[in-house]
């Protein structure tokens, strides 16, 4: 169950990771779930789950046909690349990590080789960063923008990888390589987005505006969502909410629904949040999100509904070995479980790999619940180093 994470800067290829601004609200005191249980089949005409109880759309006929095609010729590079890059757009939408495999599988016959074809290998980097596999995706990235200093995408998605694990020099130097690979607005863009991290939210606001105004119409709803974000740490939420409904009306993909169902929770409007994701519970950050402003509201049905689901993908991530989502994961244990002391550790966990706001209020917001401050001082020397100034994380650092 992939967490929430930024939402890519629009190119024509693939995505670019970054942090999502988590908000965290405390909800109802809920009664102990019971443990969801995995169910391991043990007859062939067993039945686990019925996937579809309705009839094939076209674009659905046309993916089928698509794989179909691609498992009769697994070493025909042009539909595994097909494969592979619709089910990333699919993983993207529903949140669903199963997806991630159909793309790493598609790609197979390639997917050992140290040099890889460059369209191979730069699909390969991407499905390695959004499984948090960051060491072996920088590898690849390095390789693509080492090969071809023109290659934007690759630079977009190391700017990223980098941003997301702290490594903000290394971050600002992919940034250069798209300026020297002649995508001037995208690197303009990128260390904007990058020195708003670093202690220059007012400079970066003035850049992402000046940039909005006369960027492509494709990086409209982006700008708009990153200037959200930076709005909201800086505190000014009023400012945040019109951006905000700006993207939403450019476009309401998982990143953004998530990062404004935070923004609302963070502001105790839990009814918004439900109406805004209501269908979305096929998404397993989006279903998080709503558990928590069910618990708002008091709904205890809804919430125990929502609550045992999500006890189930967790417990399903974890047999597949999945940590992906720990961020997610002690989200949920913290704020619905309330078990401050594992949600800790699960932060824990979480802050050696990836170091954005999102994870560090999780992880301030779980140390003080199990009345272990210091537990968090990791956090605390990042933020001061990287001259973080955040508006959510007052009072906590």
């Amino acid at each position: 169950m992939p967490h929430l994470s930024r939402r890519p800067m629009p190119t024509q290829r693939l995505p670019m990771i970054g942090r999502l601004a988590c908000g965290l609200i405390l909800g109802i005191a809920l009664a102990p779930a019971q443990s969801a249980t995995l169910v391991t089949p043990t007859q062939d005409q067993e039945v686990v789950e019925v996937l579809r109880e309705r009839p094939l759309d076209a674009q659905e006929r046309q993916w089928r046909q698509l794989r179909a095609q691609a498992r009769a010729e697994p070493r025909n590079l042009s539909l595994a690349l097909q494969v592979a890059s619709q089910a990333l757009s699919r993983s993207r939408r529903d949140g669903d990590p199963r997806w991630l495999g159909q793309a790493e599988a598609a790609l197979a016959p390639w997917w050992k080789l140290p040099q890889p074809p460059a369209a191979v290998r730069l699909l390969r980097a991407v499905i390695l960063q959004t499984t948090h596999r960051f060491d072996a995706a920088v590898q690849d990235l390095q390789a693509l923008t080492s090969q071809d200093p023109a290659n934007v995408q690759a630079w977009l998605t190391l700017a990223a990888v980098r941003q997301v694990t702290g490594r903000y020099d290394e971050a600002e130097a992919a940034c250069q390589g798209l300026a020297q690979a002649g995508a001037r607005w995208h690197a303009q863009a990128c260390s904007a987005d990058l020195s708003s991290l670093r202690g220059e939210g007012a400079r970066a606001s003035a850049e992402l505006t000046r940039l909005a105004a006369s960027a492509p119409p494709g990086l409209a709803s982006w700008l708009s969502l990153v200037r959200a974000e930076l709005a909201e740490r800086m505190g000014q939420p009023e400012q945040a909410s019109r951006l905000y409904q700006q993207a939403l009306l450019q476009g309401d993909d998982p990143y953004t629904l998530g990062a404004h169902a935070d923004f609302l929770l963070d502001r105790a409007q839990p009814q918004e949040v439900i109406q805004r994701l209501k269908g979305q519970e096929r998404n397993d950050a989006l279903l998080l999100r709503l558990a928590e402003a069910q618990a708002a509201t008091g709904d205890r049905a809804a919430t125990q509904r929502s609550v045992q689901t999500l006890r189930a993908r967790f417990e399903a991530g974890r047999e597949r070995g999945d940590r992906v989502h720990l961020r997610e994961e002690a989200r949920f244990t913290l704020r619905l479980l309330k078990r401050p002391k594992l949600a800790l550790q699960l932060a824990q966990e979480n802050w050696a790999v990836q170091k954005e706001p999102a994870d560090a209020r999780i992880y301030l917001e779980a140390a003080k619940a199990a009345g272990q401050p210091d537990a968090a001082d990791p956090v605390r020397r990042f933020a001061r180093e990287a001259g973080w100034s955040d508006a959510r994380l007052e009072g906590l650092l």
